[in-house]
């Protein structure tokens, strides 16, 4: 038979595809191969020398396609060691260049297979006077940037139809940007059931009725683009997202007659999963809209539980106010003393956000202090002093407001990570929180983002001087360049007519309100991690900007994923320290 290969260009890849269709009973008739990245020159003679196999090659090409889509508006470099490998052994540089060339490969890839030929800015290392010396961990997005930079560059002189003007733009930050979206409670839909139920990737398991009486089942789902009510759901804060389930639920009840018969006396109570695998027998030809809102329901069910047994609520308030600078450390120490309770889990990620919003205080015992008050044990308190190494620049210590220096009034004594955003009014109790990039990226867009704090890879070439492009971005103008890749509506986009309560179709049409409409694209790359908050952030700030904003991330994470991560950075140094060198 004929096969179609499609491997990463290394050596061994090449080896082993040489092994395999050499000889004289090759293992495929004819092999068509299609590379992830740019293959070497030397590979590619290395295959045309065996003269047996050249002949049974039927495609040569490289697809560039070294990424995963995570959704319609994220990708990622699979990566999933990075922070460890970046941020850990400060002597480890060699291992950490390594690290940031696959990832620039990769991230190149994206903007091959899109026809997108970027401007490209990255967060500078500060470094407050000449005598501080700057660290690898500072030059991170710098370094990663000149790497995609010359990824680009052969793209650009070697690729058919490769825009040779700037399409779009690219802003490269790492995780000492935001400290706190990776570690807070985010409380929409989609943050909680990552966040709260034991899922792999997008991969739920779900308990459903065994037949005929039989013990329940379990049955794998994907929480992804193509269940309509996934899609309408989750950005929505959960109590919002309960509350439409439910009545979408009622509304099914209402007007399907067979479904009142099968709910029988229970005058619009909680329907049972019994009751729905009933239904389910009843109306066949409703079998995909019960079965997709009893999924829902049931794990809406399961996260409010949660939330109500570990007192979350509670929680999240004072993780806010220690963000927004409503609370302190009398608040926190309080808290610690009246909840014992409370899962070790959560204590850590409140002194987590404590140790962000003041940094200041890793340096001092009161932070060992309030580790004790709440009982953790090494290893948690390990991930608290590892934010140090996520502080990014050298001033940051000096600075009392954490990662990101927000202005505050001189005058103001509220110590605080974020500000109150006043042009938006919060419906729900914690949705206060907003991670940085929200603010990075609307500046970008506006043209207002510092140049001396993001420089721009491009500045030499003369399209971007003078006020012609930064006036043209202002206007949100598309400049006439125009993005080489079709436009096409995702399938899952064509709305569904259907009268039951299930369908989705306004957030089916909104999400096809064609990207073809709106201005450049905005890509944002963060080293370290991405979260679920910061996707949300570029879903919103999309429709916001008129302007299609997509997250690219060495991994994206979960708070515990992130935090386990944070705890194997200490490895190396812990070792040294305990040498006492």
């Amino acid at each position: 038979m004929d096969a179609i290969c499609f491997i990463q260009p290394t050596k061994e890849n090449v080896v082993m595809f040489l092994s395999d269709m050499a000889g004289k009973s090759p293992l495929y008739r004819k092999a068509f191969v299609f590379f992830s990245s740019p293959i070497a020159k030397e590979l590619v003679s290395y295959i045309k020398r065996d003269s047996s196999v050249l002949s049974r090659i039927g495609a040569l090409r490289e697809m560039n396609l070294e990424y995963f889509a995570n959704d319609i508006q994220c990708f990622t470099t699979d990566n999933e060691r990075a922070l460890e490998e970046l941020y850990g052994d400060e002597e480890g540089s060699r291992k950490g260049d390594l690290c940031l060339n696959v990832m620039a490969n990769r991230i190149a890839t994206v903007f091959a297979s899109l026809r997108e030929f970027p401007y490209l800015r990255y967060r500078a290392a500060k470094s407050l006077d000449p005598t501080t010396m700057t660290t690898f961990r500072d030059l991170i997005p710098t370094k990663l940037a000149a790497a995609v930079w010359n990824s680009l560059a052969k793209y650009k002189s070697t690729l058919p139809h490769f825009p040779q003007t700037e399409t779009c733009e690219l802003l490269i930050l790492d995780r000492s940007v935001d400290q706190i979206a990776p570690i807070i409670h985010e409380w929409t839909y989609d943050a909680m059931c990552h966040d709260l139920l034991n899922m792999e990737g997008n991969k739920y398991v779900h308990e459903v009725p065994g037949k005929a009486g039989g013990p329940p089942e379990k049955k794998e789902v994907l929480l992804e683009d193509h269940d309509p009510i996934w899609l309408e759901l989750r950005h929505a804060h959960i109590a919002d997202a309960s509350e439409r389930l439910h009545e979408k639920m009622t509304n099914f009840v209402s007007k399907n007659k067979a479904a009142q018969m099968h709910q029988g006396s229970r005058d619009g109570g909680q329907l049972s999963t019994r009751d729905l695998q009933k239904m389910v027998q009843a109306l066949p030809q409703y079998s995909e809209q019960i079965e997709k809102l009893s999924l829902h329901v049931d794990i809406a069910g399961k996260l409010n539980r949660i939330i109500r047994e570990s007192s979350l609520k509670e929680i999240g308030q004072l993780e806010q106010n220690l963000v927004f600078g409503d609370a302190g450390t009398k608040d926190l120490i309080n808290f610690l003393r009246v909840n014992q309770d409370v899962t070790r889990e959560n204590k850590l990620r409140l002194l987590m956000i404590y140790a962000a919003v003041h940094p200041e205080k890793l340096e001092s015992d009161k932070l060992s202090k309030l580790m004790e008050l709440a009982r953790l044990p090494q290893d948690d308190m390990n991930a608290v002093y590892n934010m140090r190494l996520l502080e990014g620049s050298s001033d940051n210590k000096k600075s009392s407001l954490g990662p990101f220096s927000l202005k505050f009034d001189v005058h103001k004594k509220k110590h605080a990570a974020r500000k109150d955003r006043t042009d938006e009014a919060a419906t729900w109790q914690l949705s206060r929180f907003y991670p940085m990039i929200e603010e990075l990226v609307e500046k970008l867009s506006k043209g207002e983002l510092p140049k001396n704090d993001y420089p721009c890879m491009n500045d030499p070439s003369p399209t971007f001087h003078g006020t012609s492009q930064s006036a043209s971005v202002q206007a949100n103008q598309v400049p006439t360049p125009h993005s080489m890749r079709s436009r096409r509506t995702a399938t899952w986009a064509r709305p569904r007519n259907s009268d039951d309560g299930y369908s989705s179709d306004s957030i089916l049409r909104h999400a096809s309100s064609d990207f073809k409409k709106m201005g450049q694209r905005i890509f944002v790359f963060i080293v370290g991690g991405a979260t679920r908050s910061e996707l949300r952030a570029c879903h919103k700030l999309t429709t916001k900007l008129k302007r299609e904003v997509v997250l690219g991330s060495s991994s994206l994470d979960d708070p515990p994923q992130f935090i386990t991560k944070l705890k194997l950075l200490t490895a190396d140094e812990l070792s040294l320290d305990d040498l006492q060198i």
